[in-house]
């Protein structure tokens, strides 16, 4: 019988901010005891806060702030997209007068939030998978608004560009019907249990049935938490076209890229590629996993975070990138000073 998701046991504070006509919900989990920092963390595309709990969980000594995005979970669309679709047969993707639900429009979600909550330059952002870009966006073109930048899964390559290009397509290929078909038919595809499990086995590598159960139940209980297929489509042709890449060379913040050995949106070759392109940049490859790291490894991703987090990072010269192997102090290609480093943990 597959495993209730287990719920973080820790204190969950829901508030609500007015965002351009979106009414966001928002869950903060204060530290219990001391706190060594506060982070911000945007899930990815169709996901909601649930997404993160397993990190959350793994991170009590950090008060942590998730707010579901405009058009998914909890979270009304922003001014001008209907939540149901438009009545008496009219057109159900009105022309928005708000902003759109992609990296930008995201990104004032984040701007509302650090002001109402008034999260300081020292707040810590992180980013699961498309909020990877959300947050790295953000973070380029508001300099210094955050210490420290967190990508989990980053995107780091279009997705029709990928090695998994032949995949992408289909994906929106199953978008694209979803949208023409009329509303009932294509509705019903678009919440689809059985493409919702595709999709889940596809991106699961774990063998542990537990595990397996567990991501297979948070995708039916929460994939399809979008309000109309219409933020569904902006959120869609946001997530394969915008990456981190495009704006990586202007974050002067420190920033760990915590990635999957397996990923199929982002292979380890071009996650190395984008690490170089970051001023000060950290790479840390987890085995056995791929896009799915905040369910499959979660203990792994927060033993790094917590590891970037308590280090120290200081501006070096550019130089090689290298690999470094913890435990044997093997470095492959020259040492020379590098402000990319990139460790690989296998478990």
């Amino acid at each position: 019988m597959p495993l209730s998701p287990p719920q973080t046991p820790r204190r969950a504070l829901k508030s609500i901010h007015h965002v351009h006509g979106s009414e966001v919900s928002c869950w903060s989990y204060p530290a219990p005891a001391s706190c060594r920092g506060v982070i911000l963390a945007v899930h990815g595309f169709r996901g909601d806060h649930h997404g993160l709990a397993r990190i959350i969980e793994q991170l009590p000594d950090y008060t942590i702030i998730v707010p579901d995005l405009p058009g998914f979970g909890s979270s009304t669309p922003f001014s001008g997209v209907s939540a149901h679709g438009a009545p008496n047969g009219a057109p159900e993707f009105p022309a928005s007068t708000g902003p759109r639900h992609d990296v930008a429009g995201y990104g004032e979600v984040i701007g509302a939030l650090r002001g109402e909550l008034g999260l300081g330059p020292a707040t810590i952002l992180l980013g699961h998978s498309f909020g990877t870009v959300v947050a790295a966006s953000y973070l380029a073109r508001h300099p210094g608004s955050f210490g420290q930048l967190v990508l989990v899964n980053p995107i780091c390559e279009p997705a029709l560009e990928g090695s998994q290009a032949l995949m992408s397509r289909a994906a929106g290929a199953y978008y694209a019907a979803g949208a023409r078909l009329p509303a009932t038919l294509g509705e019903a595809l678009l919440r689809s249990r059985l493409v919702t499990d595709a999709m889940s086995l596809a991106m699961l590598k774990s063998t542990d049935r537990a595990t397996r159960a567990y991501v297979l139940d948070q995708h039916r209980r929460y994939f399809s938490g979008f309000t109309s297929r219409s933020t569904l489509r902006e959120a869609y042709a946001a997530s394969i076209t915008a990456t981190v890449r495009e704006v990586a060379a202007r974050i002067n913040e420190p920033t760990l890229l915590v990635v999957g050995e397996q990923d199929e949106l982002g292979s380890v070759p071009a996650q190395r590629s984008l690490a170089r392109t970051f001023p000060r940049a950290t790479m840390r490859v987890i085995g056995d996993v791929g896009h799915l790291i905040h369910y499959e490894k979660a203990p792994e991703a927060a033993a790094l975070i917590e590891e970037f987090l308590g280090a120290r990072h200081p501006w070096v010269p550019r130089g090689m990138p290298r690999t470094l192997y913890p435990g044997d102090g093997r470095r492959n290609g020259p040492r020379q000073p590098d402000r990319s480093t990139e460790r690989t943990r296998t478990s």
